[in-house]
């Protein structure tokens, strides 16, 4: 294999597919990136054998061919290499290092056949539908937080996708919880996933989503299985297993007869949160809301250093209400709001909290309470 490309491209697509790659692995294939060159591209392959990701990029291909190489190393030597510059990736004859060549810089990498690189095998797929960029990203961004990172309650370890009807529509639902804190965000269900299966998606595969749906011009196609799913955002293609387990009936847990609305300033809100919680201690992070008639008040009591207090003005007129939750668990949510004002809808200070957002989006947050 001798193939020249811009520095610039080869480093952008590094940057996609290396991340996958675990620094420890007992495999030492999986430390690597599988580089196949035919044709005017190049093919970038990575996988943890839970997730893999491939894109092609350009390339002035002079002799095509397939090889592996150290995939962080890789990705750290093109990084540190000048701008503007262009890299000769070649092979030596007996395939057993690949020599990366820039400018006045050369480098040797030990190389791994191509034959031993694992495939992760999709096989078929029962429904295709597309999706914006914008709107998968508005799914993850709104849901994300609230995956649990519990791993004997490994159904909850990432975002469970299906289609529901609502109000008349059917839609495309992400709802991701971790038994304290829940959050669900719709958008309209795209031709082609009527009927899917409800799958959750690991929260790495997630977490990479995340970084890649960053054009929203893009328009993503998605291909799923009871077992794998298969997006495609331009050049890049990521499959990944999804987590074999049933997810909680969510429903269950979603007040419908919270009748005390209290509307705040989001912003003013958070911020003040913020500041009476920096008195909290690390292991209790108690926040107590104290409500009554257009004023809230939000106190910490911290027995090892002191106390703090604020008030904020609400829109409330029902009857005087404490009620106490984490405050990391409130600034999580807040944070995906996108409205001037946020919505709390309470019953009493035993029952979850149901949170909304003015601005119109399709999403709802519920948050437990705790002890205070």
């Amino acid at each position: 294999m001798r193939i020249t490309l811009e520095r610039s491209n080869l480093l952008k697509s590094l940057n996609h597919v290396h991340r996958v790659v675990e620094r420890r692995n007992t495999i030492p294939i999986l430390s690597n990136v599988l580089l196949r060159a035919s044709g005017a591209s190049l093919e970038l392959k990575a996988t943890d054998l839970d997730l893999e990701i491939t894109e092609a990029v350009a390339a002035m291909v002079e002799q095509p061919g397939a090889t592996t190489v150290p995939a962080h190393l890789l990705y750290e030597i093109v990084r540190k290499l000048p701008d503007g510059s262009e890299v000769l990736l070649a092979t030596n004859p007996d395939g057993g290092s690949m020599t990366v060549q820039s400018g006045r810089s050369k480098f040797t990498l030990q190389c791994l056949p191509e034959a031993d690189f694992p495939d992760l095998t999709a096989g078929s797929f029962t429904h295709t539908f597309k999706l914006k960029a914008t709107d998968l990203k508005m799914l993850i961004d709104r849901t994300q937080f609230a995956i649990s990172t519990e791993e004997t309650r490994y159904y909850l370890n990432g975002i469970f996708f299906h289609t529901i009807e609502a109000g008349g529509d059917l839609k495309l639902r992400a709802v991701a919880t971790d038994g304290h804190r829940l959050a669900r965000a719709d958008v309209q269900a795209p031709s082609g996933s009527e009927g899917m299966p409800g799958i959750i998606i690991p929260r790495k595969t997630v977490g990479e989503l995340q970084k890649l749906v960053d054009d929203p011009e893009v328009v993503v196609t998605v291909e799923v299985s009871d077992a794998k799913i298969r997006l495609t955002i331009g050049s890049i293609i990521m499959t990944s297993k999804l987590i074999d387990g049933t997810f909680p009936d969510y429903q269950r847990v979603i007040p419908t007869s919270n009748d005390k609305e209290m509307r705040v300033d989001c912003q003013s809100f958070t911020r003040a949160v913020d500041r009476v919680s920096t008195i909290s201690s690390e292991r209790g992070r108690a926040v107590k809301l104290s409500l009554s008639d257009g004023q809230l008040t939000l106190t910490v009591n911290n027995p090892d250093s002191g106390s703090a207090t604020e008030e904020v003005a609400v829109g409330y007129e029902n009857d005087p209400l404490e009620i106490g939750f984490n405050a990391k668990y409130l600034l999580d949510i807040t944070a995906q709001l996108s409205g001037e004002d946020a919505i709390f809808m309470l019953a009493d200070a035993g029952s979850p909290t149901l949170v909304r957002d003015t601005a119109g989006d399709d999403a709802l947050y519920v948050l437990m309470p705790m002890r205070v």
